[in-house]
């Protein structure tokens, strides 16, 4: 129970279904979903095509996707809609022309977008409503407008050079020049029309005729490989979901190309260590899991690729004995040396949780990579196009090594927690590069402390990364003076250390218990 005292926010109970979402009226869209008779898929999709209106810089139809999903009584499913580099983006051609990284503005880092293609499918699969019922939300606020909330004004400021550069954009996203604050309105209408388009002809609408002509002209006079027939090809895949156990539980995440793994690891490692015991301090925790960080991206930055280009032994990796290896190398007194990290930063993402009557329990995460993407942007469809290519390497020896077809390392995870074959959390972390270890710290809240969602969500956070041990404000001094002596280079983070949204579901009591992140504009709701 929290203390009334103080500010704070109360986890969220219903008994009937629940939603969890970084914005408001995302939450709402979802939730009166599920009142008008949809289930959880439906009110998940609904509530990301919404923010990909009015979260703009997060998200939209131009970016990517990952779903993991339990429905009622069935075995948990992952579905990956991250899109793939096109048909003629091989290694060779970036190497000729001497380039060694692929610049994040560049038509080279837009791979053809996915999350159309994977929300389609979902709800054909699984949804009971039509889809023009659930993109009702996001096309009424596309066609008549909306009004900006505080955080999404805070991060569209924040970035609005990113699209100051590029013409179409800038018209679109910055009106008289400037970025919209909190109150403003906006619209959206091209976007509302394809979304009507996609609604009435399905995935043709936007992977066919002329929103994927407009796509392909506008990435081709950027100088980009692109062609009608890679956007035709694209598919999403379901999967098998990836496992760790961890004190009675089992966490699921996404198989690569996603970072599931690097939490997978995070949570093994730590599951050595006896973190709610009286023998260990704050400082302790920080530094255990910081340490279990490193060790964890390390791998991940070196196996975590496309697996139909690049296999990995996940179960060797995740045994008892290279676990073991792992944590022989932690030392409670001391901080290992940060290997240096030579990719892109992965910043913006929205995540949305959605459990029903019927408990099926739908964890779905959508990104545009880089805030507002590439910045490449086409008017007549009002796509704005994401950036994860800048995610490949040029490293013709190294997995993640740009091809063509291939998909590129991702960050964006969603997350599940299992107890008994049962699903009892739904839970994801926004924040890039952040999400693993966001992962393993929510999952250790939870388990190890007995936090609700809520409380989970609103402990200070930390992330080790790139050689700096960056901390929450809320961190006190004495902690961050504890690490700086064990040889942790130390910052005050300069942005709130990602977003959380989960739904604990009490099968014994018949309720959900739901918590979203103080650090976003969102809101938990049931009914």
């Amino acid at each position: 129970m929290r203390d009334f005292m103080k500010p704070g926010r109360s986890v969220a109970i219903a008994e009937n279904g629940m939603a969890a979402t970084s914005h408001p009226a995302a939450t709402l869209a979802a939730l009166e979903i599920l009142k008008a008779g949809g289930n959880a898929f439906d009110a998940a999709i609904a509530a990301v095509a919404l923010q990909g209106v009015i979260d703009p810089h997060m998200t939209g139809i131009g970016g990517d996707c990952f779903v993991m999903f339990k429905p009622a009584g069935g075995a948990p499913v992952a579905l990956n809609g991250s899109g793939r580099a096109p048909g003629r983006a091989d290694a060779a051609w970036f190497l000729d022309r001497d380039m060694d990284v692929i610049p994040d503005g560049s038509a080279h880092a837009v791979t053809i977008p996915g999350a159309v293609d994977a929300w389609l499918r979902l709800s054909a699969d699984h949804g009971r409503m039509s889809i023009g019922e659930v993109f009702a939300p996001a096309i009424a606020a596309a066609e008549n407008g909306y009004v900006v909330t505080p955080r999404v004004a805070l991060d569209w400021a924040r970035y609005a050079g990113r699209v100051a550069a590029h013409a179409a954009a800038a018209e679109m996203f910055l009106p008289g020049g400037q970025a919209p604050v909190a109150g403003d309105r906006m619209a959206a209408p091209a976007l509302g029309g394809t979304l009507r388009r996609i609604a009435r002809e399905g995935r043709s609408a936007f992977y066919e005729g002329e929103a994927a002509e407009e796509m392909t002209a506008v990435l081709n006079a950027a100088g980009g490989l692109h062609a009608a027939e890679d956007f035709a090809a694209q598919v999403s895949d379901y999967g098998e979901p990836i496992r760790a156990a961890y004190r009675g539980y089992d966490l699921l995440e996404c198989p690569p190309n996603g970072q599931g793994l690097a939490a997978l690891l995070i949570t093994r490692i730590l599951d050595g260590f006896d973190l709610a015991g009286s023998a260990l301090s704050e400082a302790d925790r920080i530094h255990l899991l910081a340490e279990a960080t490193k060790a964890a991206y390390g791998w991940r930055d070196l196996l975590v690729a496309d697996p139909a280009h690049h296999r990995v032994d996940i179960a060797e990796i995740l045994s008892e004995r290279s676990i073991a290896r792992l944590r022989a190398c932690i030392k409670l007194d001391r901080a290992a040396e940060a290997g240096a990290f030579d990719g892109p930063a992965h910043r913006d993402t929205v995540f949305v949780t959605v459990v029903d009557r019927d408990r099926n329990a739908v964890s779905f995460i959508n990104s545009l990579f880089f805030a507002f993407g590439s910045s490449i942007y086409a008017p007549r469809s009002g796509v704005l196009l994401q950036n994860r290519g800048a995610g490949f390497r040029l490293d013709p020896t190294h997995p993640n090594c740009i091809a063509p077809g291939k998909r590129p390392m991702h960050t964006i995870i969603p997350g599940m927690l299992m107890r008994d074959g049962e699903g009892v959390m739904s839970f994801g972390v926004m924040g890039g590069q952040y999400q693993a270890a966001g992962h393993a710290h929510i999952v250790s809240r939870v388990v190890d402390f007995g936090d609700d969602p809520q409380s989970a969500s609103d402990r200070p956070r930390s992330f080790c990364f790139d050689g700096v041990l960056s901390l929450e404000p809320t961190i006190p001094d004495a902690v961050r003076a504890d690490l700086a002596a064990r040889g942790h280079k130390t910052a005050w983070a300069d942005e709130p250390l990602g977003g959380c949204q989960a739904i604990w579901i009490d099968h014994r009591r018949g309720v959900l218990l739901g918590g979203t992140d103080h650090r976003k504009d969102g809101v938990a709701l049931g009914y």
